[in-house]
């Protein structure tokens, strides 16, 4: 098989090349996976994607997979055997804005019909394609990731900030922002 050129970042580890083959940048639609990557997203901030990625499978369990309705009647009992478990970072801002965030969540599916409706409305329901030469051109923000933002944070949200907004629109597939010499460019702007 020939060597397939990737995004740069990609190959800084194995856990990453294995989610930038898998998932980055491809459409999702399932509210829970839409739910997780909020999630972990808002994890993330002051850290680096490996390391939540590298946690991922922890916080699966600890946040009994991501189910919204679950997480938000978590207690102070849950929220302590949260704050003790080495398998998610244990940071009290962060695990209070999951249980905040899950009925922020719960309150647009009532409002919606489903979370996908809602989140996918700031790119018309439709996929951006980018067309980046590097990583170098590739924003952190953009004018969609800070309405975006304002919008989520009205609701209720918290760890959802305008750059948190854009990671979140790259993880589920809102936006294409493969550099355009990597092989998953083309293979998400012909199969989305």
């Amino acid at each position: 098989m020939p060597h397939l050129k990737k995004c740069a970042w990609a190959l800084a580890g194995a856990n990453l090349e294995h989610y930038h083959d898998h998932e980055w940048g491809v459409p999702v639609h399932d509210d829970r996976l839409l739910f997780e990557f909020l999630i972990l997203e808002g994890a993330q901030a002051g850290l680096s994607w490996s390391t939540i990625l590298n946690k991922r499978d922890g916080y699966r369990t600890a946040f009994d997979h991501f189910d919204a309705n679950k997480i938000a009647v978590y207690d102070d009992d849950k929220i302590n055997a949260l704050m003790a478990n080495p398998a998610i970072v244990r940071n009290r801002l962060k695990i209070n804005a999951t249980i905040s965030n899950a009925l922020a969540f719960l309150k647009i599916q009532q409002e919606f019909g489903c979370f996908d409706d809602y989140i996918w409305q700031f790119v018309a329901h439709n996929p951006l394609h980018n067309s980046w030469g590097n990583a170098a051109e590739i924003p952190v923000a953009t004018p969609i990731s800070e309405l975006m933002s304002k919008d989520l944070k009205r609701r209720g949200f918290k760890f959802v900030g305008s750059t948190i907004c854009y990671a979140y629109m790259q993880a589920t597939g809102m936006v294409n922002d493969h550099t355009v010499d990597c092989y998953r460019h083309a293979e998400i702007k012909t199969h989305y």
